[in-house]
């Protein structure tokens, strides 16, 4: 088989669920929740392009497990006792063009802004390190044991109630620097009880969520994970012990992990690393999503940086069963298409290559989620979006996101 008609081929995953393709829209951070942190009609006019775009399977952007722990104001929130006809008419519309419908699912940890939320639960009291901007960001609370217990409830209950809303499967998001990548990496997690220190225990978070959301959706439902190749800081997870966290996986129904990489304070998805450790020019994690495949019994699938085919026939001949794309999909929400028709067509990812890389990470996804906005407005997206006016319009947008859901939470 070519690794051409690899990419358009189907997949069955381990659950029974099947992809008609190769190739997933993979999570974005929309900030584009409605009144209530609910799915709106915005929302589902941007999904419904992505529907009939010829993916294989759609990742939702991160949707939040507890109200009061947000990674951005306009997130959407589902809970034990969020009513699901908004997310019900979601995950049909996600299915109508035939791709699985996937919820990420996540918890911010840390990585609070103090506009939104003055104090942030974190496995240890480490504030982001971002010079200058942080301040910017919520103080670390340690969490008790109560709290990591809470927290494991909240994930296993956002999944139940996902599946009840009719959606195919969640991802548990560990990536990012966000709660459970936290967890795992020793430059954050100083704990010296059973959450901290060796692996095992920095994974435990990871593997008891894992492990109830199967046990209480069942074998039939997929099990996502995203996790970081390594954190790309000194002090962080290293490839290998990203190695060894699937080892621990292999063994709890996972259906497909995700290799990603980066946080805020070393935001690599975005293509730039500071670190020892090198990306690559078009798929940035792909060597080591290659070494995580040698380890995987279930598949594996890289995302960062793809924007077109030869490259994503590449991500199948090195080992990976599936090609995540996010940032060309906002640009060309139906490039799978484009490539059908088209095999040489390049898709576009915008992107800020300022010195300053953390104001040049908040440009970049300035404009990636302005040409969301458009999208979900029904309007033609822009190629080359202007640098410093979307920012200016995606922090007007937060702005009026936060008025929003501090009224939300009676704040």
């Amino acid at each position: 088989m070519s690794s051409q008609s690899a990419v358009f081929n189907s997949l069955t995953l381990p659950c029974g669920k099947h992809l008609k393709n190769r190739i997933v829209k993979a999570a974005m951070e929309e900030n584009m929740a409605g009144s209530g942190q609910l799915p709106d009609h915005n929302l589902l006019s941007l999904y419904r392009y992505w529907a009939h775009g010829g993916l294989g399977m759609i990742i939702t952007g991160n949707v939040m497990v507890n109200r009061h722990a947000m990674t951005g104001p306009g997130g959407v929130v589902l809970e034990k006792t969020t009513p699901l006809s908004a997310f019900q008419k979601w995950s049909s519309v996600i299915r109508s063009g035939g791709a699985l419908a996937i919820m990420q699912i996540n918890h911010p940890g840390r990585q609070v802004f103090k506009a939104v939320s003055a104090q942030a639960l974190a496995p240890s009291a480490v504030n982001l390190k971002l010079g200058r901007y942080s301040k910017q960001f919520a103080k670390a609370k340690p969490m008790t044991c109560d709290d990591i217990y809470a927290v494991c409830q909240q994930f296993v209950d956002t999944a139940v109630q996902a599946q009840k809303a009719g959606f195919d499967g969640v991802q548990v998001h560990a990536a990012h620097g966000y709660l459970l990548s936290q967890f795992l990496s020793p430059l954050v997690n100083q704990r010296d009880d059973q959450w901290g220190g060796t692996l095992p225990n920095r994974a435990r978070l990871l593997l008891n969520i894992v492990s109830q959301i199967r046990a209480s959706c069942g074998s039939d439902f997929a099990v996502l994970v995203k996790m970081n190749a390594a954190d790309f800081q000194r002090g962080g997870m290293t490839p290998q012990e990203a190695c060894e966290v699937v080892g621990y996986l292999n063994n709890l129904g996972v259906d497909v992990v995700e290799v990603s990489g980066g946080n805020y304070e070393a935001p690599v998805m975005q293509g730039r690393s500071s670190d020892a450790l090198s990306l690559d020019n078009d798929a940035y994690f792909l060597r080591f999503a290659h070494d995580i495949a040698q380890v995987a019994k279930m598949p594996v699938m890289t995302t960062g940086g793809i924007t077109s085919l030869p490259v994503a026939q590449h991500v199948i001949s090195e080992g990976c069963e599936l090609v995540g794309m996010a940032s060309a999909l906002a640009i060309t929400p139906n490039l799978v298409l484009k490539w059908q028709q088209m095999p040489s067509y390049k898709g576009h990812a915008p992107k800020c290559k300022w010195q300053d890389k953390t104001l040049a990470s908040l440009v970049t996804m300035a404009m990636i989620r302005r040409q969301l906005r458009r999208l979900g407005n029904d309007l033609s997206t822009t190629r080359e979006p202007g640098q410093w006016w979307s920012l200016i319009l995606d922090l007007l947008h937060r702005k009026k996101m936060t008025r929003r859901y501090h009224r939300f939470i009676g704040r």
